[in-house]
This record gives structure tokens, C-alpha cells and sequence, in this order.
């Protein structure tokens, strides 16, 4: 059976690095304040020159590269974003232009924080459907336009960046042995939006908008989603958690990560955690933190590594790799 591999990984920041102590003089709270309760001692946020698009193509660039492939070589674009540069065209359309690259299809994904791992699953559909060969999977976002610098409970939380892995159609035997993506589950329900939501749109207000989240009611829920999801996930490819080698979390609050792997009884040195470093940085945030333990040689081939994500909406899923 067809499998989609990860070829590989690449990851973009922008330059300036905001850190706790920088809120300080802009809201009332404290380095302290931030770190206890969501784990983030920085964050990266985007120069004006900055922008999806150009955080991606580099992304895109830097996991070229570490797949030793060109764009020549890629015929789908998939790029997980809720910060477009422009309401349409697509911004995956505008890193294909910039990649240089004419041929092949490229299209946005819209599932705010899990949008990577909804990017995963459906670059992978494609791949095993015969439309595509190899795909550019993109999690780019600058989130530090949308927020509101007023509110300290929001915009301490998010960052800036861009993360991308290069899938390839290959051959598996059909057992969880097989390298590439093994399983998936995905789910949604629209009951929470305003829990988390962007007060602006182009049929509403006509404005961009700007964050709004009842962080109470997500920690409330995110638990319990994050765990039904991973455990339909495990199912699907007949493994335990013991069978895993890495877990690679939405990097949304060391909390909830924490909170998440102890009752999915995964060790916590098992977890990748980047939360510290990059902050929230929505549908970048898991591509960031695999480049991160990929770059650091902790996640090696044959490890079996799952992904997970919850966002907006609410929306969230998992998906299991063999690397």
C-alpha cells in the first residue's frame, strides 16, 4: 500500500524575540505570572517585512533542503495558516510563486491550531490517492497581527513562525512497522467558536479582527478533545502509548501538555515541549517543535511519533508517523 513519508524538516523564526519582561510596561503582568501559568519565557514576532508568505518559503526552503529535493521535485503545496497575507488568493499560491515553482497545485487549510495536522492528513489522502507525488506541508502564521496588545490574557500567549515537512508517496506492507503516516483522526464542533475566535472577517465586520479566548473554558476542554482524538488514533493503528517513542504536541500552554500526557500515560520524557521558546504560534507550532527535536537528533528514523492539536473552533485530531 502506498505510505506517505516524511522526507524532511524545516523550521522559520522571525528575528526579533520578544521575552516575558518586555509585557512588563505594556499590561500588568510579570515574567513570573506567565511562566507559571502557561510555561512561555519568549516568543518571536514578525518585522513588518515579515509575513506568512515569507516565513513559509523559508520553512518550505529549509525542509528542501534537509530532504536534498528542489521544488522541481514537489507538485502539492499545503499550508495550514489562519493569518493569510491576503483574504485570496490563497497564500500557498504566493510560496509556490516565490518557491519558483509553476507546475503542481497549491491550496490553504484553515483549522487554526490544528490546522498542520489537518494539513497532514490531507496532504496525505492526496499522496495515497495518486494526485501527488511529493507535498510541501506548511504551518505558517504571524498571530501577532491579530492580537490585541490591550489584552494581557491573550496577547502574552502567541508568537510568530513557520514550520514545513516534505511528504513522499512510498510502499508499506500495511502494518504499523510501515515508515510514513499510519493513522488519523479529526474532529470538530462548532458549538465552542466563541470560546475561540477572531472578532473580524470580510462578511461580518469587513476588518481583520482581533483575538478573543475564554482561556478557561480551552483549558476546560482541551484535555479531554486532545485525549478522545489520540486514543481513536491509537485504535486505528492497534498500538498503546507505551508503543511510542515521541509525542509532539500543540504548543499551546505547558499545562495542558503536561495535563494531556498524563492521562494518555505518555512519559514526560517522551514530550516534545517548545512552548517556552516559541509560544503559541497556532498551526506552526507543531512543525516548529518536530524540526526542533529533528535538528537536535532526538526523533530518528523508525521512531514512531505522534502529533496532536486543538484550535479554534473548536477543531483538533492527531496524526501517528513513523519517521
Amino acid at each position: 500500500m502506498i505510505r506517505s513519508l516524511v522526507r524532511g524538516t524545516g523550521a522559520a523564526l522571525p528575528r526579533r524575540i520578544m521575552k516575558n519582561a518586555d509585557f512588563e510596561g505594556m499590561v500588568e503582568t510579570s515574567d513570573e505570572w506567565i511562566v507559571q501559568r502557561t510555561g512561555i519565557r519568549q516568543r518571536h514576532i514578525a518585522a513588518e517585512d515579515e509575513t506568512t508568505a515569507s516565513l513559509g518559503e523559508a520553512a518550505a526552503r529549509g525542509a528542501l533542503a534537509n530532504a536534498g529535493l528542489t521544488p522541481a521535485d514537489i507538485d502539492l503545496i499545503v499550508l495550514a495558516t489562519s493569518t493569510p497575507n491576503n483574504t485570496f488568493p490563497a497564500t500557498a499560491v504566493e510560496i509556490q510563486n516565490r518557491l519558483g515553482m509553476h507546475h503542481g497545485f497549491a491550496f490553504d487549510m484553515q483549522a487554526v491550531c490544528s490546522g498542520f495536522v489537518y494539513a497532514m492528513a490531507t496532504a496525505d489522502a492526496y499522496l495515497r490517492g495518486g494526485l501527488a507525488r511529493r507535498a510541501l506541508v506548511i504551518g505558517s502564521e504571524t498571530f501577532s497581527r491579530i492580537l490585541d496588545w490591550s489584552d494581557r490574557s491573550t496577547c502574552v500567549l502567541f508568537g510568530d513562525g513557520a514550520g514545513a515537512v516534505v511528504l513522499e508517496a512510498g510502499e508499506g506492507a500495511g502494518t504499523v512497522a510501515d515508515r510514513g503516516v499510519l493513522a488519523a483522526s479529526l474532529r470538530s464542533d462548532g458549538v465552542h467558536k466563541d470560546k475561540l475566535y477572531v472578532d473580524g472577517g470580510p462578511s461580518t465586520t469587513g476588518t481583520v479582527g482581533h483575538l478573543r479566548m475564554e482561556g478557561r473554558e480551552v483549558f476546560k476542554h482541551a484535555v479531554g478533545m486532545i485525549t478522545d482524538v489520540i486514543e481513536a488514533t491509537f485504535a486505528e493503528a492497534g498500538i498503546t502509548a507505551d508503543d511510542l517513542d515521541w509525542f509532539v504536541p500543540h504548543q499551546a500552554n505547558k499545562r495542558i501538555i503536561d495535563a494531556s500526557a498524563r492521562k494518555l500515560g505518555i512519559a514526560e520524557e517522551k514530550v516534545v515541549v517548545t512552548v517556552d521558546l516559541h509560544g503559541n504560534t497556532s498551526a506552526a507550532s507543531v512543525p516548529l517543535a518536530l524540526s526542533v527535536a529533528v535538528a537536535d537528533g532526538r526523533i530518528k528514523k523508525g521512531d514512531l511519533v505522534l502529533l496532536e492539536a486543538m484550535g479554534g473552533g473548536f477543531t483538533w485530531g492527531a496524526v501517528l508517523v513513523r519517521w
